[in-house]
């Protein structure tokens, strides 16, 4: 029987006491003992680095924190304060400090009014005092805050009740330039029984901690950056990264070594990665705890793996060196053996060459039984030519929009198998976006020729309200495939009495004729006239409203109302019920046809008061006209009236100068016989 050896065994045979002298020797004592104990030396250089500088920075944070601690304990005696001076006095107080502090950016507090002043009833309201320098000068504000409720950054800052450290954040200083500056808040709070009553702060800089992390540089290429808890970068050699959020730098590592967790627990780790540039660094975190703040910092210094190696590699080349000597020694004697397997090695390059021309079939399957690596070789090959037939299958599929044709990867290592089937998911999810496209144009042409198509309608019925809004409701409720819909209109007549009329309804194809009311604030209708938005429901009360034809009735499964608005003015409400739900885009279209609908509306109402002013004006023309004839007839009649007068007056004047005649004569005569007796 011959004996079928492997390669690994041929060569283990053959050259066994030249690869033990040479690579034991040589590569295998020096190479491994060099490089452990250079990583091992660097790695202690590098953790102590982090560490001493995490007690820096510790040290310096924790001592202004300590002085603001010391503050707000000062501030507990505030009750003792005199109601009328302890402003001044606080004051007084924060003006030395800040003055003697040049470190400090911004010193402020808060003061719960309703701690401090006994007639404050309310839960919440404050008074804040802030000192900052303004080019070099100290200035500072006092004002109300919060007398309508906490924001939510200052709830958060209540609800502290230890010093702590805000988050980094960036300001904006203004001093001849205007510079952006990263910052933090140290914050105290001052607490009587277990309450809160106020909060004093410094905003101070990190350009401190950046000078630090930019001294901080064990070896060559090596640099070292401080995280917040929340994982934001207070300092760095690269500024443009401060301020943002580990995970987002590096999620890769994040995702591997759960960096922002550790940060936040104040664990002290590290880990080794690569970079953009493929170059492996080590990098390592120390924690830094800041007084009693349970939300610790972090420093982390980064190391090129190949300066700490640099020693090691060294040693290495001087390895490689006596291991070529070696390599050459086994030439050698890899020739004596070359010829058991260049055979078949010669069959699986033909075989390799064909496949590298791209030729695919089953006939390339060769048969090779050496008993040896070389024939585990030809069996592996052989699965690879199977292997790229059954993926040719699969991307002709493929290629023929066949998408759910069935595909097994050769392992989890098929990388080829894999990209295959990414790409038909590429397809698949394309496919389903070229169709969800669609729809969404499909959406947006419907609402464009909705808005045209009303958009005529509009303009066709400005001169007769009732008529304009009988076309709107009988075509929108066509247009969305609702069943009933009503048009209000605001009643203004009356200032007193403010109410909305049904102007006009519409269901099951037909105008309705009916008479509403609904003051402002009365039910659904009355609630969106006063908020002025839009309400949709698809949970109706059983009792609010009935479809009704002619083979019975039904509660509407949704129900939309829309205010009929100008510049924040509402001048009707739209309210359209239907069986089925209306979609997000049916709701925006009839949103923005509102829009419209109150503008024209408006300009409806404007042009009917200007037809009524104007018929009023004319027919209290014709009345002015009509009494003006009625004055001039009156007037002739009056003159008629004089002249016949002034004929009588006349006559009667002549009627007495003959009378006045006939007494004269008459005196005459009597004076006639007066004489003759």
């Amino acid at each position: 029987m011959e004996l079928k050896l492997k390669i690994q065994q041929k060569i283990q045979l053959f050259i066994i006491s030249a690869s033990i002298i040479i690579y034991v020797a040589a590569i295998g004592y020096i190479s491994f003992n060099a490089r452990k104990m250079a990583y091992n030396d660097a790695i202690e250089v590098t953790n102590y680095q982090v560490s001493e500088a995490a007690k820096d920075i510790k040290a310096n944070l924790s001592a202004e924190l300590a002085g603001l601690a010391s503050l707000a304990d000062a501030f507990k005696i505030y009750k003792d304060f005199n109601k009328d001076e302890w402003q001044e006095q606080v004051h007084k107080m924060y003006y030395n400090i800040f003055s003697e502090n040049e470190n400090v950016y911004a010193l402020w507090s808060s003061w719960e009014l309703n701690m401090i002043d006994p007639d404050w009833d309310r839960p919440t309201g404050r008074i804040s005092h802030t000192y900052w320098r303004e080019n070099g000068i100290v200035k500072d504000q006092t004002e109300l805050r919060s007398l309508d409720g906490d924001s939510p950054l200052y709830a958060e800052t209540k609800a502290t009740l230890v010093p702590s450290i805000d988050e980094p954040y960036f300001d904006v200083v203004t001093d001849g330039t205007r510079e952006s500056l990263l910052m933090t808040s140290l914050k105290a709070p001052v607490i009587d029984n277990g309450k809160f009553v106020a909060v004093v702060a410094f905003d101070i800089t990190l350009s401190q901690l950046q000078e630090l992390v930019e001294q901080i540089k064990p070896f060559e290429g090596s640099y070292a950056f401080i995280i917040s808890n929340l994982g934001l970068i207070a300092g760095h050699p690269h500024k443009e990264l401060l301020n943002k959020n580990i995970i987002d730098i590096f999620p890769e590592d994040n995702k591997e070594h759960n960096i922002a967790h550790n940060i936040k627990i104040g664990e002290a780790f590290s880990y080794t990665n690569k970079d953009e540039n493929g170059i492996k660094n080590y990098v390592t975190y120390a924690p830094i705890f800041i007084g009693e703040n349970n939300a610790p910092w972090s420093i982390a210094i980064s190391v090129p793996e190949r300066t700490i190696m640099a020693d090691a590699i060294r040693n290495f080349r001087i390895s490689l060196f006596v291991g070529i000597i070696g390599i050459l020694l086994m030439a050698l004697v890899i020739a004596i053996i070359g010829k058991n397997i260049t055979n078949p090695i010669t069959k699986i390059t033909d075989l390799l060459n064909k496949i590298a021309k791209g030729h695919i079939g089953e006939e390339m399957k060769i048969k090779i039984e050496s008993g040896d690596e070389i024939e585990e070789m030809a069996k592996a090959l052989n699965q690879s030519v199977e292997g790229l037939n059954k993926k040719a299958e699969f991307a002709n599929s493929i290629g023929q929009g066949k998408l759910d044709e069935k595909f097994d990867l050769l392992s989890d290592e098929d990388v080829l198998g894999k990209s295959l089937l990414e790409m038909r998911a590429s397809l698949v999810k394309a496919e389903e976006e070229d169709k969800k496209r669609k729809t969404e144009d499909e959406k947006r042409r419907w609402a464009n020729e909705g808005l045209a198509k009303f958009a005529d309608i509009l303009r066709q019925n400005n001169d007769n309200l009732e008529m304009l809004a009988t076309e709107i409701i009988m075509n929108l409720v066509d247009y969305l495939k609702a069943n009933q819909g009503g048009v209000f209109i605001l009643n203004d007549e009356d200032k007193e009495n403010l109410h909305f009329n049904l102007l006009s309804a519409f269901a099951y194809d037909r105008r309705k004729y009916m008479q509403k009311h609904i003051k402002i604030g009365e039910g659904l209708i009355g609630t969106c006239a006063i908020e002025k938005k839009t309400v949709y429901m698809t949970d109706l009360p059983q009792d609010y409203m009935e479809i009704t034809s002619g083979l019975g009735g039904a509660s509407p499964g949704s129900l939309l109302i829309v205010p009929l608005k100008l510049e924040e003015e509402v001048l009707g409400v739209l309210e359209i019920a239907s069986f089925n739900v209306f979609e997000k885009h049916e709701v925006e279209f009839v949103e923005k046809l509102a829009e419209s609908i109150g503008a024209t509306l408006s300009s409806v109402r404007i042009n009917i008061r200007t037809n009524e002013l104007l018929e009023r004006s004319q027919q209290q023309a014709e009345e002015m006209a009509a009494q003006e004839e009625e004055m001039r007839q009156n007037m002739e009649e009056l003159q008629a009236t004089q002249e016949e007068m002034k004929r009588k007056e006349d006559h009667m004047k002549k009627v007495i100068n003959e009378m006045q005649v006939q007494e004269e004569k008459l005196k005459q005569t009597i004076e006639k016989y007066k004489t003759k007796s």
